[in-house]
């Protein structure tokens, strides 16, 4: 059987453990895997572009478990209804391909992409950041603000968005979820950026855009670039990048994806796994402007997964669903379908239609 993970069991483990918890516990999680990232058979993720936004698979695996991810990013989902971004995974077993998790990820991707946004940060930033500014307001900022407050100790958050309705959408939720968190509504990127040790963008626009620009940097900033993840979209002016340093998750879905897409071939970048093994160095001085070009890797969600595992059978959370058959005979495939003996069973199903009922029962 595979355990199936829905959002609300997420929600319910999120309420069980704490957010500021489960973001603590998944940097943890994040960083064992990165440190032995020479384990994982990697690949840039599989992406399906149309005029509207992207469809993508995000796979990975070693020795033992294989994980993907469904996701896309579509900007104007919103004016439907619908999120910008949706995503399920699947954890299996490398021995046998047996599914063991098959479980939502469109909130779990929020949390994992700030905790991966810590992670960075806890290298790159200067210790004594106490300053954020948040650039796009909009599903992902809440989860930003709340991992840089709780595990970073940022207490001021500096907030831009060309929506407004989005900016009180994320004041009203951090006030509620971190009354000891200070907001500042800014009328401009660069008035948002001003003071800022860390500048946090997560604009969702599939635009070449140039967020911030390079009279908007001050020495010893850090730059977490989230929001440019695809071909033909980034957040920063080429010189912001040429006047840091750059870290990057993995660099040949970066050179594609990243806002170092808009730079030659051999512009240096640094894979931030060597910063956390030690053989590379993160943040040097503390006048140096760091980026990190987060363009969001299938690692993450593998990490992801493998909490959501361990903290669901803790919890007793999740049901088991026969996704695939448990055969006596495992060469008898055609013998599962079983019409007429299954016809019952099927009939009595609660989300069996009326006409399906019928003529299972006839």
């Amino acid at each position: 059987m595979t355990t199936l993970l829905t959002t609300r069991d997420v929600a319910a483990v999120v309420a069980a453990k704490g957010l500021a918890a489960c973001l603590d516990t998944l940097v943890r999680y994040l960083e064992e895997d990165f440190a032995r990232w020479t384990d994982f058979d990697k690949s840039a993720r599989v992406a399906n572009h149309s005029k509207d936004g992207v469809i993508e698979l995000m796979p990975i695996s070693d020795a033992r478990q294989y994980s993907f991810k469904y996701v896309n990013g579509h900007p104007k989902n919103t004016r439907a209804g619908l999120p910008t971004v949706m995503a399920f995974g699947v954890l299996a077993d490398v021995g046998t391909g047996r599914p063991e998790l098959l479980s939502e990820l469109t909130l779990t991707t929020a949390m994992r992409t700030a905790a991966t946004s810590v992670m960075v940060a806890k290298r790159l930033a200067r210790p004594e950041s106490r300053a954020m500014a948040l650039i796009g307001n909009g599903a992902q900022s809440e989860f930003q603000a709340l991992a840089f407050h709780h595990l970073l100790g940022i207490d001021t958050v500096r907030l831009h968005d060309l929506d407004a309705d989005a900016t009180a959408k994320l004041l009203a939720n951090l006030r509620v979820a971190a009354p000891g968190l200070s907001t500042v509504v800014c009328a401009s990127t660069a008035e948002a950026v001003r003071g800022a040790d860390i500048v946090t963008t997560v604009t969702a626009d599939k635009t070449n855009a140039t967020i911030v620009v390079p009279s908007m940097l001050e020495p010893g900033m850090h730059v977490n670039a989230v929001g440019g993840d695809c071909p033909g979209k980034t957040e920063l002016h080429a010189d912001v990048l040429r006047a840091a340093s750059v870290f990057v998750e993995y660099e040949p879905q970066s050179r594609i994806e990243g806002d170092i897409q808009q730079m030659p071939a051999d512009f240096p970048v640094t894979e931030f796994w060597r910063v956390l093994r030690g053989d590379a160095p993160g943040r040097r001085t503390a006048r140096e402007i760091t980026v990190f070009d987060s363009v969001g890797f299938a690692l993450e969600d593998f990490s992801a997964l493998r909490l959501l595992r361990d903290l669901a059978a803790e919890l007793g959370l999740g049901r088991a669903v026969d996704l695939v058959p448990a055969m006596a005979d495992p060469k008898n495939l055609f013998g599962e379908l079983r019409i007429p003996a299954l016809a019952p069973a099927l009939a009595n199903e609660a989300g069996a239609s009326a006409p399906l009922r019928a003529r299972l029962s006839a």
